[in-house]
């Protein structure tokens, strides 16, 4: 059941994001596929990410994103026991913004 999501649209999906090369592409092909509500969320989702991983509190994160607890909850049990991608993407940004080349790292990350 758990593996129930990946399939050959979801894969295609995916093979679609990799071949994206700007931030302006990224920005136009997540505006065409998602709606505002679906991007706002996703945007939200990360800014938690990227705070859990900072180390802040999660009713701190809640009033800094608007995420509810339950939704922080959710997030944190996902960077902890989920498959790894946030951790790989923490990782590599990480590593970019010690190299001094990220520029996506909020004034907090840093």
């Amino acid at each position: 059941m758990a593996q129930d999501w990946r399939t050959p649209d979801t894969e295609a999906l995916l093979n679609a994001i990799l071949r994206l090369e700007t931030t302006e592409e990224a920005e136009r092909f997540f505006r065409d596929l998602n709606t505002l509500k679906e991007l706002h969320d996703m945007a939200q989702r990360w800014a938690v990410v990227r705070l859990l991983d900072a180390g802040m509190h999660y009713v701190e994160i809640s009033r800094t994103t608007g995420a509810s607890t339950a939704t922080i909850t959710r997030i944190a049990s996902w960077l902890n026991h989920g498959e790894g991608g946030y951790r790989a993407i923490l990782d590599k940004l990480d590593a970019a913004s010690r190299a001094g080349t990220d520029p996506y790292r909020t004034a907090a990350e840093r």
